[in-house]
C-alpha cells in the first residue's frame, strides 16, 4: 500500500496531487519530460525542529508551483564557490518523468548528491534529470541537511531521540516520500534504485546496511564511494561523535542545545567550517555510529551479511585522488614518503608497500602518494563493497572502472563521470576543463545512461547494442568505461588487496586516527 493517491489511467500533466497537496511543474520539454522542482518532502527543520528527525511536510491548499529548485543546505566548505540559494529550510526534492499516464509504473532512480556531507546541492546542472528520464526511468533528487545541521551528535540530544545522523534521516524521509507519492508521477514504488556519487554513494552503502532503510529501495548504484571509510580509518564511532559535539558546545561558551537552537543558522554554520585539508570522515560533522540507523561500521555489516540483499552496481574512477591531494601522505621527497608509509603500514610491511607504491625517486613518490590517496579515500572501499556483497548475497553485482579521457575530460578524476551518467555533459570544472564535449563524449554518455537505466529497470545493465558487461565474481573482472568499453581484470587489484589486508572484522585500523 503506497499512499492513497488515485492513479488509474489518467493523462499525466503539469499538475499532480501529492499527499501534502497539488503541485504544478514545468511543461514537457522537447524530450517529453515533465520536471517538478522544490517539492517539500518534510517540514522545515528550523527552530525547535533543528536537530530533530524530519517531520512530514505541512499540507497546503490550492496549487503549489514546483518550478524552481529549493535552497540547498548551508555549506560548511570554507569559501564555497558554488552559486545558488542556501538555507536551513532545505528539505525539498525534484522529480523528472516522461510518463504519459499515472499507471505506467516506470522504474524510479533516486539520486543522492555528494560533497563530503559538508556541501553540495540537488540543483547542480550536471545532475539535471531530464535526459536520463527520457530513457524511460523517473529521476528524483533531493537536498538534505549537511555538516553541523545534519550530523551533530550530543548527549543532550540523545535524551530526546538518537542523535547524530539527521542528514541520513532526511534521506530516509525522501525515500518514504517516494514510496507514498511516486505512483502519481507514473513511477513504480516497488522498483526504486538508490544511486549517488562520493558522499552520495557512501550514503547508499550506509543505507544498504541500515535496518531503517529496508523496503525503501530495491537496487543500488554507487559511484566512487561505499562505506564512509577514510585515510584515518572508519567513520566516527558513538563516543567520538559525541565528543565532537560536546567540544563544539564548549567552544560556544558551554551553550545548551536550547541556546544553539536559538542561534541564527548562518552563525551556527560559520562556527563549524571545514576545508579539504581535513578528513571529512573523522574530522568533521558527518555520519557516525548512532546505534540506531547506523548500528555498526557499515563494512562490518556487509561482512556479516546484514545488509540488504539487492542488486548492486558500483565502481570508481582512475584518478580519484585529484580533489584530495591535500590529505595525501607527505610526498615532497622519496625519503619523506617512505617514512610516512612506514609509520602508517608498519616496518614489517614497508617492502610490500613500496613494491606496490614505489618511491625510488621523488617523482615516483609523488605518483605513488597520489595513487594511494585515491585508493584510500575511494577506490579500495568500492572494491570491498563489490567483493563483500557478492560473497554474502545471491543478488547480481556489477563493477566498473571509469578511465575515460578526452579534451572534454582530460583526467578521469573524482566526479568526472557524473555528466556522462546524466547525459548533461556540463563543463568539467573540478579538473579545470571548460572544453566543450565532442561526438565521442556524447556517445559514451548514451552508453553509460543506457547501462544505468537498464540496471534500474531490471537489475542488469546489459541491453541491445551495448558492449556486454559480465556480472562481478571472484575473477575480479570489471567493466572498463573508457575510450574502449570492455570487461577486464581490475587494474588496481594489487593496490586494493594491500590496503584491504589491514581491515580487521571489516574495519580499517583505528590506530590510523592517532598515528596519522
Amino acid at each position: 500500500m503506497h499512499g492513497s493517491i488515485p492513479s488509474g489511467a489518467a493523462q499525466l500533466g503539469r499538475t499532480i496531487r501529492t499527499q501534502a497537496g497539488v503541485v504544478r511543474g514545468e511543461p514537457r520539454d522537447a524530450g517529453g519530460v515533465l520536471a517538478f522542482k522544490g517539492i517539500p518532502y518534510a517540514a522545515p527543520p528550523v527552530g525547535p525542529l533543528r536537530w530533530r528527525a524530519p517531520r512530514p511536510p505541512t499540507p497546503w491548499t490550492g496549487v503549489r508551483d514546483a518550478l524552481a529548485f529549493g535552497p540547498a543546505s548551508l555549506s560548511s566548505l570554507e569559501n564555497d564557490p558554488r552559486p545558488g540559494p542556501r538555507s536551513e529550510d532545505c528539505l525539498t526534492l525534484n522529480v523528472w518523468t516522461a510518463a504519459k499516464k499515472a499507471d505506467e509504473k516506470r522504474p524510479v532512480m533516486v539520486w543522492i548528491h555528494g560533497g563530503g556531507f559538508q556541501f553540495g546541492s540537488s540543483a547542480n546542472p550536471a545532475t539535471d534529470g531530464s535526459l536520463l528520464a527520457a530513457k524511460g526511468v523517473i529521476v528524483v533528487s533531493f537536498n538534505y541537511r549537511l555538516s553541523i545541521s545534519g550530523f551533530l551528535a550530543h548527549p543532550e540530544l540523545d535524551a530526546e531521540a538518537p542523535s547524530g545522523n539527521y542528514g541520513l534521516q532526511d534521506q530516509l524521509a525522501a525515500l518514504r516520500w517516494v514510496q507514498a507519492n511516486i505512483a502519481a508521477f507514473g513511477g513504480d514504488p516497488d522498483n526504486v534504485t538508490l544511486f549517488g556519487e562520493s558522499a552520495g554513494a557512501m550514503a547508499v552503502g550506509i543505507l544498504m546496511a541500515s535496518p531503517l532503510a529496508r523496503g525503501l529501495f530495491h537496487k543500488a548504484i554507487g559511484e566512487s564511494g561505499a562505506f564512509w571509510d577514510g585515510r584515518h580509518g572508519p567513520l566516527q564511532n558513538f563516543e567520538e561523535a559525541r565528543a565532537r559535539g560536546l567540544a563544539f558546545t564548549r567552544r560556544q561558551g558551554n551553550a545548551s542545545i536550547a541556546a544553539l537552537r536559538a542561534m541564527p543558522a548562518e552563525q551556527l554554520n560559520a562556527a563549524a567550517p571545514w576545508s579539504f585539508e581535513r578528513d571529512h570522515v573523522t574530522q568533521a560533522f558527518s555520519p557516525n555510529i548512532d546505534h540506531h540507523g547506523v548500528p555498526d561500521v557499515p563494512a562490518r555489516r556487509f561482512l556479516r551479511g546484514e545488509q540488504m540483499h539487492i542488486p548492486l552496481l558500483a565502481g570508481w574512477n582512475s584518478a580519484e585522488e585529484f580533489p584530495f591531494m591535500s590529505q595525501s601522505l607527505p610526498a615532497h621527497s622519496a625519503q619523506g614518503f617512505r617514512a610516512a608509509a612506514e609509520a602508517m603500514f608498519g616496518k614489517e610491511r614497508l617492502a610490500e608497500c613500496l613494491n606496490i607504491y614505489p618511491a625510488d625517486t621523488d617523482a615516483q613518490a609523488r605518483a605513488s602518494a597520489a595513487a594511494l590517496t585515491g585508493d584510500m579515500v575511494v577506490g579500495e572501499q568500492c572494491w570491498q563493497w563489490l567483493r563483500l556483497h557478492r560473497s554474502r548475497t545471491r543478488a547480481p553485482v556489477y563493477g566498473y572502472h571509469f578511465n575515460y579521457t578526452s579534451p572534454y575530460t582530460p583526467i578521469a578524476s573524482h566526479v568526472t563521470e557524473i555528466p556522462f551518467v546524466f547525459g548533461t555533459l556540463t563543463p568539467q570544472r573540478v579538473i579545470g576543463s571548460t572544453t566543450p564535449p565532442a561526438e565521442a563524449d556524447r556517445a559514451l554518455a548514451q552508453t553509460i545512461m543506457s547501462y544505468w537505466a537498464n540496471f534500474a529497470t531490471r537489475g542488469d545493465p546489459n541491453g541491445p547494442g551495448l558492449p556486454p558487461w559480465p556480472a562481478y565474481d571472484e575473477s575480479d573482472v570489471v567493466q572498463i568505461l573508457g575510450n574502449a568499453i570492455e570487461a577486464r581484470p581490475n587494474p588496481q587489484a594489487d593496490r586494493f588487496a594491500f590496503i584491504g589486508s589491514f581491515r580487521a572484522d571489516g574495519a580499517l585500523p583505528m590506530r590510523w586516527r592517532e598515528e596519522m
